[in-house]
């Protein structure tokens, strides 16, 4: 665990009872200051300690994006949710080409640590996750370490899955939303994945929703993985997500899988709003 640095409160906000707060740190991990989003629910004021839910933002996002267009809060003041919504990438490295990170590319973090020059001094989404902003809001919010669960959007769902795929026993339950399920088999995935990890094939393994479900030697999620996919989604019909490559693996491992396809809707916000409080029951009833 890294050395705790002090939050500074951006903003606070009444919201459905509890509180939205909007809080930046200095990451030891990462090298530079990092931002994030936390929702307290009614329950937390009151004193008691609540499950938390990690929501990982997509490409072009930040912290501000699922926390201001999603409209989770009023179901997760009701079931007495916490949300956690990091920025999705570290900003202001000053490295040639981070200005080309929202062109769906290398500079969007990934939810990875990068091995490649100039990129992993700083690109290490995955350790500034797990070791730094976890342990603290575990330590320092009225939050429940042992009733933790992630999902994500996009690049997010693609990290909400293969976070809780590498880290057995963090999370207790995992959903997606539109996800890059097979990266390496998409140009996003592919040019990030060079971009970070190399050329190697192998070593993108480790980082692939797919082949990390085919290996499993049981299902790892035995409660379920929820998924939502819109059959609008421009980026579903370019091939950049492939969501019947994660459920070919699924049930390949056991792994129960609830795929839910949408006629009409899109890769945007106004499908998450139609579809969160789905999510955010699926993971209180598993972290109850």
């Amino acid at each position: 665990m890294s050395k705790a640095t002090p939050w500074e409160t951006v903003s606070e906000h009444a919201c459905f009872g509890g509180l939205q707060r909007f809080h930046r740190h200095t990451s030891a991990v990462v090298g530079l200051p990092m931002r994030f989003a936390l929702y307290l629910p009614p329950q937390a004021l009151e004193g008691a300690k609540v499950p938390l839910l990690v929501f990982l933002a997509g490409l072009t996002c930040s912290e501000e994006t699922f926390t201001m267009k999603a409209g989770a809060q009023r179901v997760a003041a009701e079931l007495g949710l916490a949300l956690l919504m990091p920025d999705t990438s570290p900003r202001g490295a000053g490295v040639a080409g981070e200005a080309d990170a929202w062109d769906f590319g290398v500079g969007a973090g990934f939810y990875l640590d990068a091995t490649q020059a100039p990129w992993s001094r700083h690109w290490r989404m995955e350790s500034y996750l797990l070791t730094e902003l976890l342990p603290q809001v575990w330590a320092q919010a009225p939050v429940q370490r042992e009733r933790t669960g992630i999902a994500g959007h996009s690049m997010g769902g693609h990290g909400a899955l293969t976070l809780a795929l590498r880290h057995p026993g963090v999370f207790g339950s995992l959903s997606a939303l539109a996800p890059i399920c097979a990266p390496s088999l998409c140009a996003w995935g592919q040019k990030a994945f060079t971009g970070y990890l190399g050329e190697d094939r192998a070593d993108w393994v480790d980082h692939d929703a797919s082949l990390l479900m085919q290996g499993a030697q049981k299902a790892p999620y035995p409660g379920g993985i929820l998924i939502d996919q819109g059959q609008g989604d421009k980026f579903l019909a370019d091939g950049q997500l492939l969501p019947e490559a994660f459920e070919a693996a699924c049930a390949s491992a056991g792994q129960p899988l609830t795929l839910r396809r949408h006629a009409g809707y899109d890769h945007g916000y106004y499908f998450i709003a139609s579809v969160i409080e789905d999510h955010l029951r699926h993971h209180a009833a598993q972290l109850a």
